[in-house]
């Protein structure tokens, strides 16, 4: 037996999460904040977590800083038990950091990059790779450093008969490319949001971006918020609408949470349809509780909500 189900392999950082405001502000003025937290963050570290909560056996390979924040993020995901041995602690970079700010529609983020700019290919333990089933990679776009080697990665990957699945981000200088379509011609899932699709493939509807992504990856599910979620498939469709009776207080790391509900299914050999079921329900769950790492779905809330249909 594998060491791991996933190992996942990104950005590490901090997240400062605001929640409870009424509107996003506006330059110039200010506006009030119900809390504030400081927790675990980035994208990677969010799935990795909610991965580990659905009781897979979950590593991370990354880089932080020998600062306070970085100490925060591994004693978060010690606590979150994913296993921390491959991540590398370098005294010559800051923990990145991000800034959250999160009303009850949406979220805005401000990232400063720090260590997550520094991640490449050579501080990965690749050897990690022989012990896992499956490797995850979120935020493609903020890897400035990794990101040219992903396929390179992938491809060896398979060569081991290890899955790969890959989130995109936001791309802050509107490029949308930097390879991520070699990146894509080797990887099993990707999971853009409804925005980043768009873009990537300069499409105007969602099901043009998920055919389309689907051309180059295996699986392209592509995630709509409140209006659920959508997969290309060898040329075909698959739809399925969200859970409709969670109220949400803070979608910080939602997105997140369904890459780990809808892997973990992938993983369990469910079909299509169930996997987003299982994305779908970690997101809806993830968004009734504050904070990305700390809001994740156990197992059993998930299968309650799947089992319920309460679609």
């Amino acid at each position: 037996m594998k060491r791991y189900d996933v190992l996942a392999i990104g950005e590490l950082n901090a997240d400062l999460v605001v929640t409870g405001l009424k509107s996003m502000p506006q330059a110039g003025k200010e506006i009030t904040a119900d809390q504030y937290s400081v927790t675990l963050g980035s994208s990677t570290a969010i799935c990795a977590s909610g991965l580990a909560k659905l009781g897979l056996r979950t590593g991370f390979i990354g880089k932080v800083g020998d600062d306070r924040l970085g100490r925060l993020v591994m004693e978060n995901l010690k606590k979150n038990h994913v296993a921390t041995e491959s991540v590398v602690v370098d005294q010559s970079v800051p923990t990145g950091l991000t800034i959250s700010l999160s009303s009850r529609k949406d979220r805005a983020l401000v990232t400063y990059l720090g260590s997550i700019r520094e991640l490449r290919m050579e501080d990965l333990d690749l050897s990690a790779l022989d012990q896992t089933r499956h490797i995850h990679v979120g935020s493609f776009f903020l890897q400035q450093k990794l990101r040219g080697d992903i396929p390179k990665l992938f491809e060896l990957a398979h060569k081991k008969h290890v899955t790969t699945s890959l989130d995109a981000g936001w791309d802050d200088t509107q490029n949308w490319d930097y390879g991520i379509w070699d990146a894509l011609s080797c990887t099993d899932v990707f999971f853009p949001n409804e925005t980043e699709a768009l873009h990537i493939t300069q499409t105007k509807r969602v099901e043009d971006a998920a055919v389309r992504l689907a051309e180059t990856c295996g699986t392209a599910v592509v995630k709509l918020g409140p209006k659920g979620a959508v997969a290309g498939r060898k040329g075909k469709l698959v739809r399925q609408k969200t859970y409709e009776s969670f109220q949400p207080v803070d979608t910080t790391g939602a997105g997140d949470s369904f890459n780990a509900g809808f892997l973990y299914a992938c993983l369990a050999g469910k079909d299509l349809q169930t996997c987003l079921k299982y994305g779908n329900a970690c997101g809806s769950i993830s968004v009734t509780k504050y904070g990305g790492a700390s809001s994740c779905a156990s197992l059993e809330e998930a299968e309650r909500l799947v089992a319920a249909d309460l679609l």
